[in-house]
């Protein structure tokens, strides 16, 4: 059994949660949990806070997407390991939580929206935060190779030509430095196979779409959410004891303790690129492992009291250091399926190498609030502020604007609808023809790590620029969605993004009631 918290908020969380019972170790019938976290909206006062809010969120106007949310929860647990459980729920400021599932299943310790869990790679974008923050105060420059920062890090050499590795390679993959894998061979054979199946997949959609050109966006969307569900369980449930291959990587059950980050760099530092800077993409943990070595000279600080600090600033006060010798409270056990398919406790690992691509922790809450101020700082300059009174985002505008534009030549694997960006996937905004799938702007972030998945998912409403007025609706505006999973290897991506159409659906729904009404 493990837990899963998840959150969904229109601008602040609330939760919901669904679990499901499996055979243990010992015999005995357990479930794993789920928790989705979902807030209907806080209407901003005029200093940029929050105001009062009714204490408990009605379920009028948004009861069906909460039932559908609950449904696609169930759906990610029921085929491998049997019936959803009881929960518990209860009101709290402006949220409605249900929690569902164990934190820790030895000891029955229920999984709360309070959980605090590994979040993998979501990592990635809080130090995404720190880099764009530290490059809007001038300390920072993107272009720059990373030895003007960080002198450690040897001049690299590719195919006998001197090449230069900047920060703005990295947040993008860009670099060339290895992931796991240290066989250059295996990564081009894996690319080689997975850049086949994209285009076999294309070629099937474009054909499909052809056929059906004249049935709607409706049914398109829903024969893909069909094949999409039915591929996600396949992947993920139908063999509970299955090897993913992302695992068997030595270096993810690293045990040393690092006392650094440039410690940490002796991993990779004198490994040989697997390509020419900025002319493939390849996924690195170690990238940021290097970035976070950037972050630290730049500011002056260590990079975990640097970020630290930044969590305080964004009022993220359940996001710290996956330390193992910390006392962390709220903190879940994390769980792994063996070969025979029983529940077993995840290996000990010591994350200390990687703190920037994968070595936080956090709630649903708290990346909720990571959310928020993103979605804030995004569509901030959206509004006409004729008072003055609306704050400043963590971010400017521009600079949200450009972390979230897709970068050529990159890819994702968890959306083959986005791109890779800067710390993000990006979905753009398209639609090809008149009655055919309408493909809406979002930005996301998948984790995987031992004992845990997560994902971040941010839907922006769309907005005309300069028509809203900040005295009567402020930003942020949109969805947001946040899963975190005390499970190794589940996939969340599709089931976060259908959970975010369900209620930004219903809420342009209400808003079309309400024009109606009001004429």
């Amino acid at each position: 059994m493990s837990g899963l918290a998840r959150a969904v908020r229109r601008v602040a969380p609330v939760g919901l949660a669904a679990a499901r019972h499996g055979e243990s170790g010992g015999g005995r019938r357990w479930g794993w949990g789920l928790a989705l976290g979902l807030a209907l909206g806080v209407k901003a006062a005029a200093d940029g806070g929050p105001e009062e809010v009714p204490q408990e969120v009605p379920r009028r106007g948004f009861g069906a997407a909460i039932e559908r949310s609950r449904d696609l929860l169930r759906r990610i647990k029921v085929p491998s390991v049997g019936s959803p459980g009881p929960g518990a729920e209860r009101p709290r400021r402006g949220r409605w939580e249900r929690g569902l599932g164990y934190a820790d299943v030895e000891n029955r310790v229920m999984c709360k929206p309070e959980t605090i869990m590994r979040i993998a790679s979501i990592s990635k974008c809080l130090t995404m935060m720190a880099v764009a923050k530290l490059w809007e105060e001038g300390k920072l420059d993107l272009d720059a190779p990373v030895q003007k920062y960080v002198p450690e890090f040897p001049e690299k050499v590719y195919e006998g030509e001197k090449v230069t590795i900047t920060t703005r390679l990295l947040v993008s993959h860009l670099s060339g430095i290895r992931h796991y894998e240290k066989d250059i061979a295996k990564v081009k054979e894996e690319k080689e196979k997975a850049n086949r199946a994209v285009k076999l997949t294309k070629s099937g959609q474009d054909k499909e779409q052809k056929e059906k050109g004249g049935e709607g966006i409706e049914k398109t969307d829903s024969v893909k959410s069909k094949k999409e569900h039915e591929g996600e369980v396949r992947s993920r449930n139908s063999k509970p004891g299955r090897r993913d291959k992302e695992f068997e990587h030595e270096e993810y059950y690293l045990k040393e303790k690092f006392e650094s980050v440039i410690e940490s760099l002796k991993i990779f530092k004198n490994d040989p690129l697997f390509f020419k800077p900025g002319s493939q993409f390849l996924y690195s943990t170690y990238g940021f492992t290097l970035l976070s070595a950037v972050v630290e000279r730049v500011s002056g600080q260590k990079f975990t009291d640097y970020m630290l600090k930044m969590f305080r600033d964004l009022d993220m006060l359940s996001t710290v250091l996956d330390d193992n010798e910390a006392m962390i409270y709220n903190r879940a056990r994390c769980y792994v399926y063996n070969k025979k398919g029983r529940l077993v406790n995840a290996p000990y690992v010591d994350n200390s190498y990687k703190w920037a691509g994968g070595g936080f922790l956090s709630s649903v809450g708290d990346l909720l609030k990571f959310g928020n101020a993103l979605l804030y700082s995004y569509q901030a300059g959206q509004f006409r502020n004729t008072d003055g009174k609306l704050l400043p985002g963590y971010l400017k505008p521009d600079t949200v604007a450009m972390m979230w534009t897709p970068v050529p030549k990159t890819e994702v694997s968890w959306d083959r609808d986005g791109k890779y960006a800067m710390a993000w996937a990006v979905v753009e905004k398209k639609q090809q023809c008149g009655f055919c799938r309408r493909q809406r702007h979002y930005a996301s972030h998948t984790g995987g790590a031992v004992g845990a998945s997560s994902v971040l998912l941010i839907l922006p409403e769309e907005l005309d620029s300069g028509a809203e007025d900040a005295a009567v609706v402020a930003p942020p505006r949109g969805v947001i969605v946040s899963i975190i999973c005390n499970m190794q290897s589940v996939s969340l991506n599709s089931t976060a993004l259908k959970i975010a159409r369900e209620f930004d659906k219903e809420k342009r729904a209400q808003y079309i009631d309400s024009k109606k009404r009001d004429e």
